[in-house]
């Protein structure tokens, strides 16, 4: 049974300025403020859902002075939202207000989409869904509840052949096919909302992507637990013949990686802990939250983060 998406990890520039956007313009709830456990003078932002619910959380690595990426092969085209169907008249006057660079709402797979870009170029978009109306929406944040974020509708993604994507999609975390429109074919998650959609898009003869500001640097499929996990893996290694990472634990999930065979990196990520594990749900992503290796050098890692506010 899939799961669908767990959460997207993107490239930025200035963490003041993907806060302010991500915060303040599209309404996310900021739901954990850490580092990158890799490299901890860099901040790791995690936004979502009230409650930084799985399959709505968007995260970011920013780095200060991070040069453009260039969308190519092997790379998340665009992170699609969902929104409420009678929210996307709001959300363009708020585009428009706000100084958003989008476009004009198109039917794509019979659903209106409303697309646009962040501060760094990076392709997003909201999809009208009627059924969003009733899903849980945060109601504390600068958007109106009526009108808010609900989590990810899906992604897609930019590969030179689809076959052995598609091969993983289906067979190792339980995608179905759900109807092609030009070059792009839909693959859905049967009975998830959030997360439960991931486009292929055929472009052969394109350019490799480029990593930077503006570019997805991975993303994360849900698994129940360890062991959910661990199916998943024996699944890959004999069934694709694909390398995957020992286990990492990242505090929040527990994550496995791989490159997939169209070029773009994927993780694997459990359910469990959740963000709550480290501070109350009622305050989240209010405090620097460190793991237990690097808590000894708080006061030089703080030393070196960029001031958020």
């Amino acid at each position: 049974m899939s799961l669908g998406i767990h959460h997207v990890t993107a490239i930025s520039g200035p963490a003041r300025r993907t806060l302010a956007f991500y915060g303040e313009v599209l309404g996310l709830r900021l739901v954990k403020k850490t580092v990158n456990f890799d490299d901890p003078g860099t901040y790791h932002l995690y936004f979502g859902d009230e409650a930084g619910s799985p399959g709505t959380i968007l995260t970011f690595f920013p780095w200060e002075n991070a040069g453009p990426g260039r969308l190519g092969i092997g790379q998340t085209q665009e992170t699609v939202f969902r929104v409420p169907a009678e929210s996307l008249g709001w959300w363009t006057h708020r585009f428009v207000e706000k100084g958003v660079p989008h476009e004009a709402i198109e039917k794509r797979f019979g659903r209106s989409t409303l697309a646009f870009r962040d501060p760094d170029g990076m392709r997003l978009a909201l999809v009208g869904v009627t059924e969003a109306a009733s899903e849980p929406a945060w109601a504390a944040g600068p958007v109106p509840a009526e009108a808010a974020i609900r989590g990810f509708d899906g992604v897609s993604l930019l590969v030179e052949k689809g076959e052995k994507t598609a091969a993983i999609l289906t067979d190792v975390f339980g995608f179905e096919p759900a109807g092609t429109e030009g070059t792009t074919t839909r693959y859905i998650a049967p009975g998830v909302a959030m997360g439960g959609t991931v486009d292929i898009r055929v472009a052969g003869g394109f350019l490799p992507g480029r990593e930077g500001a503006g570019s997805v640097h991975h993303i994360a499929f849900r698994a129940a637990d360890d062991a959910a996990q661990e199916a998943m893996v024996k699944r890959l290694r004999e069934g694709h013949g694909q390398r995957v990472t020992e286990q990492r634990d990242r505090n929040y999930f527990r994550s496995v990686y791989f490159r997939e065979p169209g070029g773009v990196l994927f993780e694997i990520a459990t359910d469990v802990p959740g963000f709550a594990v480290d501070e109350p749900a009622a305050t989240l992503g209010e405090a620097l939250k460190l793991p237990a290796g690097l808590e000894p050098m708080r006061a030089r890692i703080e030393a070196v983060l960029p001031a958020l506010t």
